[in-house]
């Protein structure tokens, strides 16, 4: 880890548009990326392999186990339109996004023996010209001397049909339903652990993007970058 360089972070609640934002700005300055959630996706998803149950303390421990020896590279393509990940070499970006594992990751995310693993890692990121860290906790526990905290929010329903959108972009059929009842109980779960819950830092700035679209949020974000003189 370089203490030496800078970090903006994007945390906020799965759809608010905080993956989309930190790609662009990551793309823009040139900086490495950090996807947080996806590393609890991506132990989720190792995990489900491995048929660990969340609820076993046995299992709890094996997972523990898995997050420290995780071989992960995030890799923005597109000028910042999207990114691959990589785990041990395999693209896993589809793989990671299924609803399944995403609920799986929350459960996983709450465990305090897997979050102190995974705080080393996320940590080791942080290397010249700089990083951006997306996520829940990148702000508030992560990286608390970040130079830019953002807190990316939206309504429930806006992020439940953004997340349709996505689904059947990708020939996914879902019900708008089943998804908003999913964001509003993962909303729920991760404002309310004892360990890192998801809120804003005192120091960040709160964007709502619920009626606003990626270029005007982005504008927004451009004049902080400018006020940080970080472009």
């Amino acid at each position: 880890m370089d203490k030496s360089a800078p970090v903006i972070t994007f945390d906020g609640p799965s759809g608010s548009g905080k993956g989309t934002l930190s790609r662009s700005v990551a793309a823009k300055l040139g900086m490495h990326l950090l996807d947080s959630g996806a590393l609890y996706r991506l132990l989720a998803l190792s995990a489900h392999r491995e048929n660990l149950n969340p609820e076993r303390e046995e299992d709890i421990a094996i997972a523990a186990q898995m997050a420290g020896q995780m071989d992960i590279e995030f890799r923005v393509v597109d000028s910042g339109d999207s990114h691959l990940t990589l785990l041990s070499g395999e693209d896993v970006s589809t793989a990671i996004r299924a609803e399944e594992i995403g609920n799986l990751a929350s459960y996983f995310a709450a465990e305090p023996a897997i979050r102190k693993e995974l705080l080393a890692l996320q940590r080791q990121f942080r290397k010249s010209p700089g990083l951006v860290a997306d996520g829940r906790d990148m702000g508030t526990v992560v990286f608390t001397d970040a130079q830019l905290k953002i807190y990316v929010t939206a309504s429930a329903q806006e992020r439940a049909q953004r997340r349709l959108e996505q689904l059947s972009q990708s020939g996914v059929d879902a019900k708008i339903d089943k998804i908003y009842c999913e964001i509003v109980a993962r909303d729920e779960r991760d404002e309310s652990r004892t360990h890192s819950p998801l809120k804003p830092a005192d120091d960040a700035v709160v964007i709502d993007t619920t009626e606003l679209d990626v270029d005007a949020t982005l504008a927004r974000i451009d004049i902080l970058l400018q006020e940080k003189g970080l472009v």
